[in-house]
């Protein structure tokens, strides 16, 4: 069990008015009106402290706070390797099932408070993120020169993106498994990327002719009857890029639960245990393979590999 958590919203001009439940159940849908309810009755919604009721109404400015009570975590990898580290930076290999943030069911079973727990005095931060599902190499800053370096050229890099010949300091390149396609040996997607609603998470993000820019270039490594081994580098680091560009092209990932043929959500139905697929569900292959940056404090090229797993290693 861990420790709980309390979870706190500021209320804004758009929903300033409303009735606590009413708060509630718009915003957060992964519970049912009645659950909230009981919450609230239960003294678990509070604002300074005093608990309300589910008719209160709500002004602008006003924090809520939500009490969670402990709760037993899902299972997951907490641990990972160091691949590489000195004074400024740190590079891990996250394992698949290991969530990077607080969110959902998870708290302590994360990256975040694995680090925390580990570096107490000065904890590395990650600069980027990895899906829950994704497994590979991810960047740390240890420094707040690293930090704000790696930072900026992250920025950078998204918005010189359509340029190919701009200069790209940090690539990005992950292995990816899709099913039998006719992709080009080596190809570029540009579909944008942006919100869609979604009924529990309220939205998530896919293919979205309204949605921001976003450039992956991909090779094809091997094929077989059922399966393409493909490699792709990002030039944007749009959230689930490479899983809705590969599906957005005709090819989502094998295993996928979430994105279909178009980059959109499949038919949303629930699962056999009720449950509506999410981006942090598992059971895709998509592995960070390869990070190559100029060190933050001497420039020097560094280039860092993680080992994929079987099935996204080529023959």
């Amino acid at each position: 069990m861990n420790q709980g958590w309390v979870y706190t919203d500021r209320i804004t001009p758009a929903t300033a008015g409303q009735s606590v439940l009413d708060f509630y159940t718009d915003r957060y849908r992964h519970s049912t009106r009645a659950e909230w309810r009981d919450r609230i009755l239960s003294g678990k919604i509070r604002r300074n402290n005093v608990p309300l009721a589910p008719e209160d109404r709500l002004a602008v400015g006003q924090i809520l706070a939500y009490h969670r009570p402990p709760w037993q975590e899902p299972t997951v990898p907490l641990g990972f390797e160091v691949l590489d580290e000195d004074g400024d930076l740190m590079a891990i290999a996250k394992p698949a099932g290991l969530p990077v943030l607080p969110a959902g069911n998870f708290l302590t079973h994360t990256l975040l408070h694995q680090l925390k727990r580990h570096y107490p005095e000065n904890p590395p931060i990650p600069l980027h993120r990895l899906g829950r599902g994704t497994s590979g190499v991810m960047l740390l800053g240890r420094s707040p020169l690293a930090r704000s370096v790696l930072s900026r050229q992250l920025r950078e890099s998204t918005a010189t993106a359509h340029d190919p010949q701009a200069p790209h300091p940090i690539r990005k390149t992950y292995r990816a498994l899709v099913g039998a396609s006719d992709l080009p040996d080596v190809f570029t997607l540009t579909t944008p990327i942006g919100k869609i609603g979604h009924p529990v998470l309220g939205y998530v993000y896919g293919a979205s002719p309204t949605g921001l820019p976003a450039y992956s270039d991909g090779q094809v490594l091997h094929r077989t009857a059922d399966s393409t081994l493909v490699e792709v580098t990002i030039r944007t680091g749009r959230p689930h890029q490479i899983r809705i560009h590969l599906a957005a092209a005709g090819f989502p990932l094998i295993g996928d639960p979430l994105y279909g043929v178009g980059g959109v959500p499949l038919a949303i139905q629930p699962g056999e245990d009720g449950k509506i697929p999410v981006p942090g569900d598992m059971g895709y292959h998509l592995h960070a393979y390869r990070l190559a940056l100029p060190h933050p404090r001497t420039q020097e090229p560094l280039v860092i590999e993680c080992i994929p797993p079987p099935a996204l290693r080529s023959l």
